[in-house]
């Protein structure tokens, strides 16, 4: 039976991930973990455009896949740039969970409900933006760190409600802390959210041959479509940008759903922002997406220029 190495980072949910990984590959190898901190776990006191993105979360863990030290590597799919190493490849995309972002309150069931100047905590400039358009009254608190020091800072009263991802939730068994989850029409998700990848060397065959099994076709082509957006725009973690591909069970077609704006942060009003859905066919997917990446473009630079 085939031995190998899976870095992971040492945060529950990572964790959590990464064991989900063993189970899937119990009948086909051994596998053991190698536990990393990442820089994007360590900087908590700033921001993750102030620091470097969301690249942060990976570098520890692809440079252990590059020297040897592990064969496999564990994400959430939203945390891969669009840009990767060469020498790296996605071996496995697994089957998609919950892409929907959760309301947490202890007091209040909607956002809708909350008091005029309530604090939200939140460093998602994606997050910020869709909740000032519906609430440019409420203030946001900047909160990193794992999903348990997130609720430990609403419970401590810091901030009346967190806005999160419901599957790292759900997968952490906390799902009895979500008030609202909020989905379309009115919150659009970030690309790939909810989606689980497998890294490994793009010239260690096993491997590949290895996750073969564990990869979701379907889920894929989806979050692919969606991180093709974000990689026409080049949006960072100073872009406040939301995709997501929704599959139409009619007909090999789906909905291609795009927010986009600048980094709410630098505005004291309500920040500005464009929307657009697109419909097309499955087979037309990344054509798609560069096609609302570039009408999402020209229609936040019209409405900048307006101002």
């Amino acid at each position: 039976m085939q031995t190998v190495t899976i870095a992971t980072r040492r945060s529950p949910l990572a964790l959590w991930q990464s064991h989900h990984v063993i189970e899937l590959l119990a009948e086909r190898a051994q596998v053991r973990l190698l536990p990393l901190n990442t820089r994007g776990d360590q900087w908590l006191d700033r921001s993750l455009a102030e620091v470097g993105g969301k690249g942060l979360f990976l570098k520890e863990l692809e440079h252990a896949l590059l020297d040897r030290r592990a064969d496999l590597a564990v994400h959430s799919m939203k945390d891969i740039p669009a840009q990767m190493d060469e020498r790296l490849c996605l071996g496995a995309i697994l089957p998609r969970a919950s892409p929907w972002d959760a309301w947490v309150s202890n007091d209040y069931p909607s956002i809708a409900e909350l008091p005029t100047g309530a604090t939200v905590g939140t460093s998602s400039p994606r997050r910020q933006l869709q909740l000032l358009q519906q609430r440019p009254d409420l203030r946001i608190l900047p909160v990193r760190g794992n999903v348990q020091t997130r609720l430990d800072k609403l419970d401590g009263g810091q901030c009346t409600g967190l806005l999160l991802a419901c599957a790292g939730l759900q997968r952490l068994e906390l799902d009895q802390r979500i008030s609202q989850t909020l989905t379309l029409p009115d919150w659009i998700p970030a690309a790939a959210q909810g989606a689980i990848v497998v890294q490994c060397r793009a010239d260690d065959s096993e491997a590949r041959a290895l996750l073969r099994g564990l990869h979701c076709p379907a889920t894929a082509q989806l979050v692919e479509c969606e991180r093709k957006v974000a990689a026409e725009l080049g949006a960072d973690c100073h872009a406040a940008l939301a995709v997501y591909a929704q599959p139409q069970q009619q007909a090999q077609s789906l909905l291609l759903h795009g927010l986009y704006g600048p980094d709410p942060a630098g505005y004291t009003a309500q920040p500005p922002m464009v929307r657009t859905t697109l419909s097309g066919s499955l087979a037309n997917a990344t054509a798609l997406a560069v096609q609302l990446a570039q009408q999402l473009q020209h229609d936040l630079q019209a409405l900048l220029g307006g101002r």
